[in-house]
């Protein structure tokens, strides 16, 4: 074989064409990794690995949350859309996450929370084949999401019967908005876990213990709004008013930035419980009238395309136009097209490895502080319609 020298530096036929200015574009890091032995840890195998695609929009969320996003200043909300806690990534991501001071405030599908109640009582889910007839399965008397597998009767109608009798307790019975009400549920799954013995295997006894208001955008689109509704047929005083929620949430980033401090959003899928999140920037530009910028920080684990108009897959460029995010923050917005079942774990686990835990927010003890804020900001700038 013949031996070809390479030159020692390549000189372009066209320099007046392509040299001038391209160094500006050539200078990130060089893709060329060393290969993955099996030893590597799995924050440093995604420093170093993950470069391009998805993968690089993973280490992107994954440093920007790390970094920037945890920095004491920031208080970061989540949401929390599909079926997060059937698949078990309470337990196994969002528990450690409020535990360690990284979440400060919550937006969930009431369907995650509910689900999340079987898991506080010890009644099992199991995994299972998204294969199988689901005529069979409701012969059998078994539920499916996807490839989760959960008993009709001792896990679905028992849940059901447990809560009826705990939405029925004296301190159920007044209006509230949903942070008051997942608290006083939290209260008990976490008495659940006690006598069950298990440890941190519910997300709403979390965030009682540490203080992390739940809210949900949809209150009335799940089987804990069903049992409630069912209940104010035997005549339960149980109202649930989202002005409250509205106002709780958009206090919460209200007095952040009026005290000069940051906030950052992680949105785990779309939907409404994203929605109900980001709109506190325009509730307090459009309603509040408070001359705002949009949220500092932001990140989205999606499936959803921006090109089809629904929210889910709206981008942080497209909501800098509703007044969500501050254009010039963009750089500090990542949206990585991933299955939140796989993002969540891996940006838990690289956070909890990369950085120390922070002091609990305890935002859900200063909500009645904030809704006085929200009130008093609103009747300065509101005097007349």
């Amino acid at each position: 074989m013949d031996r070809i020298q390479l030159p020692k530096k390549f000189v372009s036929k066209y320099p007046h064409k392509f040299a001038k200015g391209k160094q500006r574009f050539l200078c990130g890091k060089r893709i060329l990794p060393r290969p993955i032995t099996g030893k590597e840890s799995l924050p440093d195998m995604m420093d170093r690995v993950f470069l391009a695609y998805n993968a690089a929009r993973l280490q992107e969320a994954c440093r920007l949350f790390t970094e920037k996003m945890l920095n004491p200043e920031v208080t970061v909300g989540m949401s929390l859309a599909g079926a997060l806690t059937p698949a078990g990534l309470g337990s196994a991501a969002i528990i450690p996450l409020i535990k360690a001071g990284f979440v400060d405030w919550i937006v969930a599908t009431g369907a995650n929370l509910y689900h999340d109640m079987h898991h506080a009582m010890n009644l099992p889910l199991f995994r299972g084949s998204h294969q199988l007839q689901d005529t069979e399965l409701r012969k059998a008397g078994v539920v499916r999401i996807y490839d989760i597998f959960l008993d009709y009767n001792d896990v679905l109608m028992q849940t059901d019967h447990v809560l009826r009798q705990i939405l029925l307790q004296p301190e159920f019975q007044h209006e509230m908005g949903t942070a008051e009400l997942h608290h006083l549920l939290g209260r008990y799954c976490a008495e659940f876990e006690k006598q069950t013995g298990l440890k941190d295997a519910s997300v709403l006894a979390a965030a009682y213990r540490a203080g992390v208001p739940c809210f949900c955008s949809s209150p009335g689109d799940s089987t804990i709004g069903m049992n409630i509704a069912g209940i104010e047929l035997r005549g339960s005083k149980l109202r649930v008013n989202p002005s409250r929620d509205v106002n709780e949430t958009t206090g919460i980033v209200l007095e952040a930035k009026l005290s000069g401090r940051k906030t950052g959003v992680v949105l785990v899928g779309g939907g409404s419980p994203k929605n109900f999140t980001l709109q506190t920037e325009p509730q307090i530009q459009e309603v509040l009238r408070i001359p705002e910028a949009g949220h500092d920080f932001f990140i989205q684990f999606t499936d959803a395309r921006p090109d089809t108009g629904g929210l889910s897959g709206a981008t942080p460029h497209e909501a800098v136009s509703w007044g969500k995010v501050d254009p010039d923050k963009l750089p500090d917005a990542v949206v990585c097209y991933l299955d939140s079942t796989v993002a969540l774990p891996m940006l838990a686990h690289y956070a909890l490895a990369r950085h120390k835990t922070r002091k609990l927010r305890r935002l859900y003890d200063q909500l009645p502080e904030l809704m006085n804020l929200v009130s008093k900001e609103y009747w300065k700038r509101n005097k007349t319609l």
